[in-house]
């Protein structure tokens, strides 16, 4: 067990928390103004982890800190004094706060569960002919299906849009966004994704298998690192973008120049960043497999 001075501890927090900021701080300003974006908003609109949770600094498994009143309060931690073993950075006792060994044997199937899917992933190489059609698909034949999903007009118009999907072969392997496919999108996908075999479909190239990886990374808090929730989080920040670029909403009022992947030159640019983000994304995962194996491995000890 490692123990860090608030001298020592306060520093990596706060800078945590300004790096964070530049995402959180916009967010909260466009939520009290109820101007919604539909690209900026939806880590935190989608997935479940709150700004301020975000905000909050967790050195991880392995580590004490002293004088942490704050860390004392949160879920999955437990204050001692001076923790048997410790390698001390300061002298005589102290009340220590960190993550209580019985946390994380309580999250041990949430944390095997994690490890088992992206191992499963990462065994598998890209696919990057996906040419980002599941936006598409979901607002295939909108109007029967209830509208668009944001309020924004598509490119290509209503029957442009049809055109395009029912023109493609999709192959989307995410159920998280196969189960927003229009009914009538759904029957056109070559594959049936499940929300109990994403062991069997999820794949490295998927963009939102890479923005998962934030998913995963935070509900592992504060077990990991909060720089390795923010390392995702930004990945998935920059996923999003593109995701979005390459949607068949138009989005210029936004400053976002699309990919037009209804063209030969759109697939290239498209598979292109889809590699680049699968490549930025191997070693975050490698880090999520490690740390659940380590956390597998401290509660069978």
């Amino acid at each position: 067990m490692q123990v860090l001075s608030r001298a020592e501890w306060e520093p990596r927090a706060l800078a945590h928390a300004e790096r964070v900021e530049r995402w959180v701080r916009p967010h909260l300003e466009r939520r009290g103004a109820r101007v919604p974006h539909p690209v900026h908003d939806f880590l935190f609109t989608y997935y479940s982890q709150r700004p301020a949770q975000l905000r909050r600094w967790h050195p991880g498994v392995g580590v004490a800190l002293e004088d942490a009143p704050e860390h004392a309060g949160w879920k999955g931690y437990r204050v001692s004094t001076m923790l048997a073993g410790a390698r001390c950075s300061t002298s005589g006792g102290t009340d220590q706060v960190a993550v209580d060994p019985a946390y994380v044997a309580e999250q041990r199937p949430l944390v095997d569960s994690v490890r088992r899917l992206l191992a499963a992933t990462a065994s598998r190489p890209a696919q990057l002919g996906c040419f980002g059609l599941h936006e598409w698909a979901m607002v295939h034949r909108a109007p029967e299906a209830g509208g668009t999903r944001h309020p924004w007009p598509l490119r290509l118009g209503q029957e442009g849009t049809d055109a395009v999907v029912e023109s493609h072969r999709i192959t989307c392997t995410h159920f998280d966004a196969f189960r927003f496919f229009t009914p009538s999108a759904r029957p056109l996908n070559t594959l049936s994704p499940g929300s109990r075999d994403r062991e069997a479909f999820e794949q490295p190239g998927c963009l939102h298998a890479g923005m998962d990886l934030y998913k995963h990374a935070f509900r592992l808090s504060p077990m990991v690192p909060s720089e390795l929730v923010a390392d995702c989080f930004e990945l998935a920040w920059d996923i999003r973008v593109l995701d979005m670029r390459a949607a068949p909403y138009d989005l210029a009022d936004l400053g976002l120049e699309p990919v037009r992947i209804e063209t030969a030159e759109g697939k290239r640019e498209y598979a292109a960043a889809q590699a680049a983000f699968a490549e930025r994304g191997a070693p975050l995962r490698a880090r999520l497999v490690e740390s659940c194996e380590r956390l597998l491995s401290l509660d069978r000890g």
